[in-house]
């Protein structure tokens, strides 16, 4: 039996059991992030940044408040002292943002582990990953650092999601300034993996590389492609292809990039009519299985529409570098801490109507399969269908 079915202890804490306080104490103590530290632990600014997280607060002063309002509770957690807004906001700014980068990535590998049955698009056998970009905009007179334009800054997250449960598995933050096709030099690539990306990502001695390194690619193709076509294949129309070809590249600075053959697939959309074209090194899967993998780019995107709607990285507590990475890396580890739960704990709900449910009830002392089995969300329902309406006439 799981530790977060026993009866009489808050869900936080259940939520906590999740993963291993020894291998968040790794973390700490590789960078020495408890060093001269009296009364604010690093597993004191977690809780506390964490519980930010799951329950939409919106500044420190807020958090403050919030958990000024359950003395007991925090002390069976493991906080012996209160959190104070100042505390929370000077451990933001000097503890070391990479002490929860490490640890997201410790519970990223756990979820990864319990997701790595999941079928991939396409029904591959392989690996599949979608690599992308998203903007987070910050004011340029409270984050100078981090300018983007002229009279705006921002941060942006690269990340690489694995198809197999859509846990993100590589995440860079970088300024706003930085081109996010820099960010594929960082990419280890696992040979025989498939990495989709948007055109945006078009680099040809980048991805030259990546097929050197035996790793598979899906990239959407921009309008002013120069190539040569080498060899047609038959298309099946019904399916919406329209070409499926070899090809090679034609201008000097891209051939000289690029000197070994494409494979480029013509790909229109039933639902919309828009005409796709992609490119890839792989001319063993079928057409429709091409266009189908980069179809599944979007998981990619709802994971940034994600973590902006039900998370905390749009608004920062603290304006250094330090504070902000902190801050988005204590909420990947909290979409992980959620995926996480919902696999181990067999939760049949979303990922986000499971955190909508945590927002409310984290101080509760009820088991957390309890309260998202069927019976129980049954009941809430029939309360809320007997409920009096305040409009019935």
């Amino acid at each position: 039996m799981l530790r977060g079915m026993h009866q009489g202890r808050f869900i936080f804490s259940q939520l906590l059991d999740l993963f291993s306080r020894h291998e968040f104490a790794k973390c700490v103590d590789r960078y020495e992030g408890n060093r001269r530290v009296r009364a604010f632990s690093c597993w004191d600014q977690y809780l506390a940044m964490l519980f930010a997280q799951l329950t939409y607060r919106e500044s420190l002063r807020d958090v403050e408040s919030c958990l000024r309002a359950w003395p007991r509770q925090l002390y069976h957690l493991g906080i012996r002292g209160g959190v104070r807004r100042s505390t929370l906001a000077d451990a933001n700014e000097k503890r070391c943002w990479r002490i929860w980068a490490d640890f997201a990535l410790t519970l990223i590998g756990h979820a990864r582990r319990l997701y790595v049955g999941e079928p991939v698009a396409g029904r591959l056998k392989a690996a599949g990953y979608v690599f992308d970009t998203t903007t987070i905009d910050l004011c340029l007179k409270l984050f100078p650092w981090a300018r983007f334009r002229r009279r705006k800054s921002a941060v942006k997250l690269h990340t690489l999601m694995d198809l197999r449960g859509n846990i993100p598995c590589f995440i860079n933050v970088s300024e706003g300034s930085v081109h996010e096709i820099n960010a594929l030099d960082s990419l280890t690539i696992e040979p025989g993996a498939y990495y989709i990306m948007d055109r945006g990502f078009i680099d040809f001695g980048r991805l030259h590389r990546l097929t050197l390194d035996q790793g598979f690619f899906v990239i959407r193709a921009k309008d002013n492609l120069d190539f040569r076509v080498t060899e047609s294949r038959a298309v099946d129309h019904a399916r919406g292809l329209r070409a499926d070809q070899t090809i090679r590249l034609r201008g000097p600075k891209s051939r000289r990039l690029y000197p070994s053959a494409l494979r480029r697939v013509s790909f229109v959309e039933e639902a919309s009519g828009r005409h796709l074209v992609f490119l890839s090194n792989n001319f063993t899967l079928a057409a429709s299985t091409i266009a189908t993998l980069y179809k599944s780019r979007w998981q990619v995107e709802l994971f940034f529409k994600w973590i902006k709607q039900y998370l905390r990285i749009k608004t920062f507590f603290g304006t250094s570098p330090n504070a902000v990475k902190t801050q988005i890396w204590i909420a990947v580890s909290a979409y992980v801490l959620v995926a996480i739960a919902k696999k181990e704990l067999k939760l049949a709900p979303s990922m986000g109507e499971i955190l909508q449910v945590l927002s409310l009830m984290l101080f509760e002392k009820t088991p957390i399969i309890q309260v998202f089995s069927s019976d129980s969300r049954n009941a809430f329902n029939l309360e809320e269908h007997n409920s009096l309406s305040l409009f019935d006439f």
